[in-house]
Order: C-alpha cells, then sequence, then structure tokens
C-alpha cells in the first residue's frame, strides 16, 4: 500500500521541479492540481513567476493540464489566464479525469507526471494512472477542514516514506 501513496519525488515547490530531467525521463505531459499547489487556497491571482514558469514548460514541448477537484467557479479564471485545459470537480484519485487529460494530450501514463499536494489524491491518483508523480508541500495552511484532516494522515505517510528511504 505504501507504495500506491509514495511519490516519485518530494519537493518544496513546483520550482524545484528539474524540468530538464523529466524531459530527459522522457516525460511530455504536467498534469498539476491547482490549490495549494499552484495558487494558495484562498488566491487564484496568477503571479508573473507562476506565469513564467509555465512558458518555460511550453517552450520545452510539455503538454500541460490541470485537474482539480474544485469548482468551475473557483478556478476558471486561473485556467483561462494561464491558458491550460482544466477538469473541475475531478474526484480525484479515481482516475476517469486523469485519463480524459491523457487523452486530451494523446500521451501514454508513463510520459505524464502528475504534480500535486496531497498524497491520498494527487499522488494516489498519479501512481494509479502509472504515471511520474511529484509532491510538493502545500502553499499555505489556509484549506478545507476536511484537507486539514488529511494532512494528519500524509504526515504519518511522508514519515513512514522517509523512514523507508533512509533504510535503503
Amino acid at each position: 500500500m505504501l507504495k500506491r501513496i509514495s511519490p516519485n519525488q518530494y519537493l518544496n515547490n513546483i520550482f524545484e521541479i528539474d524540468t530538464d530531467d523529466l524531459w530527459d525521463m522522457g516525460i511530455r505531459g504536467i498534469i498539476t492540481d491547482m490549490d495549494n499547489t499552484l495558487v494558495p487556497w484562498s488566491d487564484r491571482s496568477v503571479y508573473p513567476m507562476l506565469n513564467e514558469w509555465f512558458a518555460g514548460l511550453r517552450n520545452k514541448g510539455f503538454k500541460l493540464f490541470i485537474i482539480s477537484n474544485n469548482s468551475k467557479e473557483r478556478g476558471n479564471e486561473l485556467a483561462r489566464e494561464l491558458d491550460i485545459p482544466a477538469i473541475w470537480y475531478a474526484v480525484k484519485p479515481r482516475g476517469r479525469s486523469f485519463r480524459k487529460a491523457l487523452e486530451h494530450m494523446q500521451l501514454p501514463a508513463d510520459q505524464v507526471a502528475v504534480i500535486g499536494d496531497q498524497i491520498f489524491t494527487d499522488v494516489l491518483g498519479g501512481n494509479l494512472l502509472g504515471a511520474h508523480t511529484i509532491l510538493v508541500k502545500p502553499i499555505s495552511e489556509k484549506e478545507f477542514i476536511w484537507t486539514k484532516l488529511m494532512r494528519m494522515l500524509e504526515r504519518m505517510v511522508i514519515g513512514s516514506i522517509n523512514k523507508n528511504q533512509s533504510e535503503k
């Protein structure tokens, strides 16, 4: 079970992702979460650094997609401003939205990285898909109450993952 919820990479934020390494690994598409991965949960502003990051991904040839459990009302403006297709009310970790994103990008799962801030939605969904998964630390502590409860479980899982990695 730990393998299904263990990310391939665990980083502080999206800006630490080495996109050259991803490209060298054969990754050609990126599916990303929105809340607390790209922007704080309570803010939909597209800051220049985020715009530049996505511009760099596009320049390298990556195909991009946003999948969020949030509502269209909360995220559509951000997706439109970034010019990235998105699926809302995704019910992650269920695979339907992930498969739709793959179909849209016309890529197999093993050529896609899934980036998010939650183990039980983003990482589990990406791992079940067969994608490369990248867990980032949440941008903000402001979240839905349900997410705050899940964070307690995530801390235990991350502790187990770190313990297993240090024993290897």
